[in-house]
């Protein structure tokens, strides 16, 4: 299937409340590759801005807080396809990769709530 027609499909699905599953490793690791691909093509865009706007600890700031915002709502949201996963008696395996993507998410927030505190005792410190 094209990307155009999947982008088509997927964005009619989402307008509903839908998302589209895939029944085919093939098919998905297309579709990983595909994110991949996007994430570090814009990546290089993030990196050219960021050096340019973030001129002191400060600045840096509030990019972080809206990621870890954005991992956190992310990871709760996991937490709860977890929570029916095991509800469902779904199989051990998914379950744990569900249980590790719970868990390093946590982990996440935390060293990014870290890393804005520090811009804080730093930008106090100066």
């Amino acid at each position: 299937m094209s990307l155009a027609r999947r982008s088509l499909m997927d964005a009619a699905a989402a307008r509903f409340g839908w998302r589209r599953a895939y029944g085919d490793t093939t098919q998905v690791d297309a579709l990983l590759t595909e994110q991949t691909e996007t994430a570090y093509t814009e990546a290089a865009d993030h990196a050219a801005l960021a050096t340019a706007k973030n001129t002191d600890v400060l600045a840096v700031q509030p990019g972080v807080l809206d990621v870890r915002g954005r991992v956190l709502a992310d990871v709760l949201y996991l937490e709860g396809v977890l929570t029916g996963a095991r509800n469902r008696g779904l199989p051990p395996e998914l379950i744990e990769r569900l249980e590790d993507a719970v868990d390093h998410g946590h982990e996440l927030t935390v060293l990014l709530a870290d890393t804005v505190r520090t811009t804080a005792a730093l930008h106090a410190a100066s």
